[in-house]
């Protein structure tokens, strides 16, 4: 038996598909935290690899400090291109916008992972992966828009790789895992240090 609840500071479906297929007992509370707040307070300039960690350990932390008995799992990722740090489409127009600034050219994935006791991170970890995406054509664009619906707007640069987004890309380097938000090989890999799960 795990010494500890193991809790999923995060909402996004994608992570809790993956801990789930995985085997991995746990709950999900997604952390209250104020996104947009820490983000001006680490400010603009600051590398994306920073903001996602700051982000995955603020939420960690949050949640971890609700449930002191608990061992805490946050995350975040950011989409960087150039330097710009992109966040999730408002809506399907915003959606295009990002999609259209991507096209033909590569950007960073960064996501980040952190584990909480008693509102302290324990272990954190960040993994970035490129991904080029193919120079596409307008027609193509609305086309993909219309099948994938509003979910582009849940994800940070309208794309879900495990679905229709797949289409866009051209060449992907880096983990699959790190791209759909969370680096799962480093996290079992410490849940098995902490005898969360079985050895």
């Amino acid at each position: 038996m795990a010494p500890y609840e193991l809790i999923l500071a995060s909402g996004s479906s994608a992570r809790r598909k993956l801990l789930e297929a995985a085997g991995v007992a746990f709950r999900v509370a997604p952390a209250d935290v104020d996104e947009h707040a820490l983000r001006n307070e680490i400010g603009q300039q600051a590398a994306p690899q920073r903001v996602a960690l700051t982000l995955a350990r603020a939420k960690a932390e949050e949640a971890s400090r609700r449930v002191p008995a608990a061992l805490v799992i946050g995350a975040d990722q950011v989409l960087a291109l150039d330097g710009a740090i992109y966040t999730k489409p408002a809506d399907i127009a915003a959606a295009r916008a990002q999609l259209r600034s991507l096209a033909g050219r590569t950007h960073e994935l960064s996501s980040a992972v952190s584990l909480a006791r008693k509102g302290h991170e324990v272990w954190s970890h960040i993994e970035t992966a490129k991904l080029t995406m193919r120079d596409v054509s307008d027609a193509f664009l609305d086309d993909y828009l219309a099948a994938a619906g509003d979910r582009v707007c849940a994800c940070v640069g309208a794309y879900e790789l495990e679905g229709l987004g797949i289409q866009l890309f051209e060449q992907i380097d880096g983990d699959y895992f790190t791209i759909l938000g969370l680096p799962l090989l480093p996290v079992l890999a410490e849940l098995r240090r902490r005898d969360q799960l079985a050895t």
